[in-house]
């Protein structure tokens, strides 16, 4: 197989001047725009299908219909590629030094050490070669194609551009492909384009308007999207890799980039690795040329190199990250990428999909309403009974019906139903109860409404009038521009008793009412939502779903709407605009997979932790370029595949503790961090100036080994420290210039305090001659000092004892400084040549420890107060003014005319006509419709659908009147202008009462 794939690309590149060779790259526009016979000729194909030669040599250009896979790699290669961390390396150089000059028992140390953190790494992380084969199992095997006039079932990997498939109600759709015949066909593209319910595909051509935006394209079909309902034939397009499915799984299997907490762990190796390099080669140099032997020097170099290497940070990060991983579990979350942890507690913005995240992904009856908008167990009733006796397509709106409650229907019995058609649009049932014969039908309501000669309403009938006709047209626009699917209901009493029924019989018909429909939020979501939120995670929504439907959800979730903006816009806008409308915005809509990675790069860009919550195949994409992935319990298999993190219940409360869990994680980690370059780059700093004025060695290689041994088992119980509860309240994030200035700060006290000690034993103990009892005494002192401060560096409190360390912390570092106290009493301290000093020396020690922790406790205060904000993850500013999207300047554009008009009623079509001449760029209905509705949802104006007319509201005056206070008026003034020009010019005169904006 691999070698066949091999083959055709190998000649795919050969024929790429073939005249059937481009039929993969043919433009989304001729597929989308032109007739099913105008496609068919592009593909050089008929309805015929192709021939057996056609076809196998058409697979020999484009290759197998599959989609990419991801190179294994063994697993020995996998756990080698690990040892890259410039930690590790540095390690490694240390410990292959220390064996060649004698020392093993150091190096199989460091050796041991670098194995433990290697392995558990291995361990831990998640395959992602799977996600590919994940998603290649949601894909059919076989299909059944159009070839020389006569069906075939082939393989799925088979299939080439220009075969005509036969598609039917519960297949996958085997490749892209332009529909050329349908009946009743609904497609289920949710998982794809995000869309909440299924949508209906024909095969006439779309509109050149529509090409742009993924869920208007009518009449094609996407690989990996399933048949609802109905049968119909397409011609393949693309396969394989070229789909949009294909363009998903490529990107899948692609390395994954750097997170910001990978980013700033390996700039911090950097740090470390400059910092010895330069410290260790001035030591050796000096040492080897004026003072000692070359090997001798070589050895304290090497000594002074694992002193200043914080050697136990990937051990201590592998059990942080473990130990988070285990709580996590406990809470029904599973951690797949351990580094995600870290990045999960520093996320400040979470980027998460609408369908099937935030809501049930499940059609729902939400209202049975009548003209009024009040509750109407009629409606519910009506509609129930025609979709339990109809026998024809049964939509997911149907089930929902059905679905939502039990309804009593003893008594009746269905007469004869009148099926569903795509040109009524409606579906119509008749029924029988106590011999009194109902036809009751539901459909658009837009058709209901044409029929009805009468309404219902407080159990009276009447008849419709205009007025009554707006009314209820007026609640159906409502009802839509709230996000809600509707249907209308409508009956009447049958006097003509008869056995069949008829289209003719769908007449002078009774209004009833309103179902509407919702993918309803989860129940959980929005105490999540609010619990991230006082957590300082800021929300963003993102979907492939309209902006009325993701309005009206994130409503129900009582979340605060800053701003809408659409796919439409983001391809209209370039970078430098689109890093302010992210700033700005926080719901986008009718958004591509490709456009939701540039919404995540831009805000990576701002200098943000994203983090991305989804569970559909067009997230995966998503999933991948964010810092931290997530993914629920229902989603697709490919989205857990390429999720970090998977939360196994449907309670999204879990992701507001994962993210604290997260920062307690991130917490103790930096606590090791900041001692660690502290104190070890003080001490060793002391121990590389020492050595350039004594006689002797500050300390023996050995010695400071066994100090760098001892303070690093003290460390190993800060992954069980607690963490202050304001720590964990926002997000906080890895910065190396923090912690260059913490080094730069609270090193030097460390080096101040070994100074003294020299000072002290060379002068009042006379340690000049006594290598031994100096060696010592510094290695007690620097010891003590750096092992204790973990009390003072583990908290921003102060004093430090408001904050309580864990017990283990806490008597693991009291044992190491008892037992450095108490080593060369014994016979081990011999070993390592130390001798026991007197008691006057404990004296200065506990004066020296006392004065030390005081001074950094001092310190520490204003360090804090000039350098904390380096390490909150902060809002970032805005660059420059706000910037108006396409769609906010168009909604901008018509207040302006509304309000410059001398006339305080407008109709539709002058104001549409008004902005087609006025904007410098195209618009179409449905976007100035979404406008008109903005407008009336902010009650600046009112409107008459039926007379077509706008009226301007008290709320427009006002609402105008605070424009020029607005950031971004001098940007909208420009439009105010032009629009006062234009509007002299047609009309003669313009409103007075705004004149002054204008001038």
């Amino acid at each position: 197989m691999v070698k066949n794939m091999k083959r055709a690309d190998t000649v795919q590149k050969r024929n790429a001047g073939n005249t059937e060779g481009w039929a993969q790259s043919i433009s989304n526009e001729d597929v989308l725009c032109l007739s099913v016979n105008d496609v068919l000729a592009k593909l050089n194909t008929s309805q015929s299908g192709l021939t057996s030669d056609q076809a196998e040599k058409r697979l020999q250009i484009y290759g197998y219909n599959e989609v990419a896979k991801k190179e294994r790699r063994t697993a020995v290669i996998k756990f080698l590629l690990l040892f890259k961390n410039p930690l590790i390396l540095i390690l490694l150089l240390a410990g292959m030094i220390s064996g060649l000059l004698g020392e093993i028992v150091n190096a199989i140390i460091i050796v041991i050490i670098v194995l433990m953190s290697v392995i558990l790494n291995f361990l831990q992380e998640s395959k992602a070669e799977k996600a590919a084969d994940e998603l290649k199992e949601r894909v059919a095997t076989t299909v059944t194609v159009v070839r020389e006039g006569t069906q075939h079932e082939i393989k799925l990997s088979e299939v080439v551009p220009g075969d005509i498939v036969c598609l039917s109600a519960g297949d996958i759709v085997p490749a892209d492909a332009r529909l050329i015949s349908s009946k009743d066909f609904f497609i289920d593209q949710s998982a794809l384009t995000g869309e909440s319910f299924p949508v209906e595909k024909t095969a006439s051509p779309v509109s050149p308007q529509c090409v742009s935006t993924v869920t208007d394209w009518s009449n094609y079909l996407f690989m990996g999207t399933s048949v609802v309902s109905g049968s119909g034939m397409a011609v393949v397009v693309k396969t394989g890799s070229y789909t949009e499915y294909g363009k998903i799984v490529k990107r899948i299997v692609e390395r994954r980039p750097e997170t910001e907490f990978e980013r700033g762990l390996k700039r911090f190796g950097y740090m470390i690795m400059e910092v010895t390099f330069l410290l260790v080669m001035f030591v050796f140099f000096i040492n080897a040329l004026y003072r000692r032997g070359v090997l001798e020097s070589l050895l304290f170099a090497v000594a002074l190199a694992v002193g200043l290497t914080p050697e136990l940070l990937p051990v201590i990060l592998s059990i942080n990250l473990s130990k988070g991983a285990l709580e996590m579990s406990k809470k029904g979350v599973i951690v797949k990428q351990l580094s995600s942890i870290q990045n999960f507690g520093n996320m400040d913005v979470l980027c998460t999909d609408k369908t099937g995240t935030l809501t049930e992904n499940k059609v729902t009856l939400m209202l049975h309403v009548d003209m009024e908008g009040k509750d109407n167990d009629k409606v519910l009733l009506y509609s129930f009974l025609n979709s339990y006796y109809e026998t024809g397509l049964k939509s997911p709106l149907d089930d929902a019906i059905l679905e939502h409650k039990e309804v009593n229907v003893t008594g009746f019995q269905k007469i004869d139903e009148v099926p569903f058609d795509f040109t009524r649009r409606r579906v119509s049932v008749v029924t029988e109860r106590e011999r009194q014969r109902f036809f009751i039908t539901k459909g658009a309501p837009e058709e209901i409404i044409k029929m009805c000669a009468y309404y219902e309403s407080s159990g009276r009938i009447l008849d419709i009038t205009s007025e009554i006709q707006r009314k209820i047209e007026q609640k159906y626009y409502d009802l839509s521009a709230e996000g809600f699917r509707v249907l209308g209901i409508c009956y009447k009493k049958v006097k003509e008793e008869k056995s069949v029924y008829s289209i003719n019989d769908e007449t002078d018909m009774v209004f009833l009412g309103f179902v509407a429909f919702m993918d309803p939020p989860k129940e959980t979501a929005k105490e999540s939502l609010q619990l991230l939120t006082k957590s300082g995670v800021e929300l963003k929504v993102l979907t492939g779903d309209n902006e009325f439907v993701t309005r009206k959800v994130c409503e129900q979730l009582g979340f605060t709407i800053k701003g809408v903006v659409l796919g439409s816009d983001l391809g209209k806008i370039n970078d430098d605009a689109l890093a302010r409308v992210v700033e700005q915005a926080n719901i986008f809509a009718r958004v591509t997979p490709a456009q939701k990675d540039r919404i995540i790069n831009a805000l990576k860009s701002n200098g943000h932790v994203v983090g991305f919550l989804g569970d559909g195949i067009n997230d995966a994409p998503s999933m991948r370029v964010a810092d931290v992935s997530i993914s629920v319990d229902n989603a697709v298999d490919v989205a857990k595949e390429s999720a970090d993190i998977i939360l196994l219940h449907k309670d999204l409360r879990v992701l507001e503790e994962g993210v604290l869990e997260g920062r307690k994680t991130f917490g103790n980690t930096m606590k090791y961090i900041m001692m660690g370059v502290s104190s070890n780059f003080g001490n060793m700093f002391s121990a590389a100036g020492a050595s350039l004025f004594l006689p002797f060695l500050p300390m023996l290689p050995t010695q400071i080994l066994l100090n760098n041994l001892l303070y690093d088992t003290s460390e190993l119980a800060i992954p069980t420290d607690n963490v202050d509860p304001e720590y964990i309240e926002k997000p906080k994030r890895l910065d190396i210039s923090y912690i260059r200035n913490f080094m730069i700060y609270f090193g030097p006290i460390s080096s101040v305090f070994d100074f003294l000690t020299f000072f002290i034993m060379l002068y009042v103990f006379d340690a000049w001659n006594n290598a031994p009892l100096f060696q010592t005494a510094w290695f007690i002192e620097s010891l003590c000092t750096q092992t204790l401060v973990i009390f003072t560096i583990r908290t921003r409190r102060s004093p430090f004892f408001k904050s309580k360390p864990s017990k283990a912390l806490l008597i693991s570092s009291l044992s190491v400084v008892a037992f450095a106290i108490v080593l060369p009493l014994t016979p081990i301290g011999d070993l390592f040549k130390f001798q026991d000093p007197s008691a006057l020396f404990f004296v200065f020690l506990a004066v020296f420890v006392a004065a030390y922790l005081t001074m950094v406790e001092t310190l520490k205060r204003a360090f804090y107060k000039r350098y904390a904000h380096r390490l909150e993850q902060i809002t970032v500013p805005q660059k420059g003014p706000p910037y108006p999207t396409p769609t906010a300047r168009l909604i901008q554009n018509m207040v302006g005319i509304i309000s410059l008009h001398f006339e305080n009623e407008v109709s539709t079509d002058l104001l549409l006509n008004d902005l087609r001449e006025i904007a410098a760029y195209p618009i179409d209905s449905d976007q100035f419709v979404h406008g008109l509705h903005h407008l009336r949802r902010a009650g600046l104006v009112e409107i008459d659908w039926r007379k077509g007319t706008i009226r301007c509201q008290p709320a427009l005056k006002d609402y105008v009147s605070r424009l020029p206070k607005r950031e971004d008026w001098p940007r909208m003034a420009d439009d105010w202008r032009r629009i006062a020009s234009f509007i002299r010019t047609r009309y003669n005169e313009i409103n007075s009462e705004y004149q002054k904006l204008v001038e």
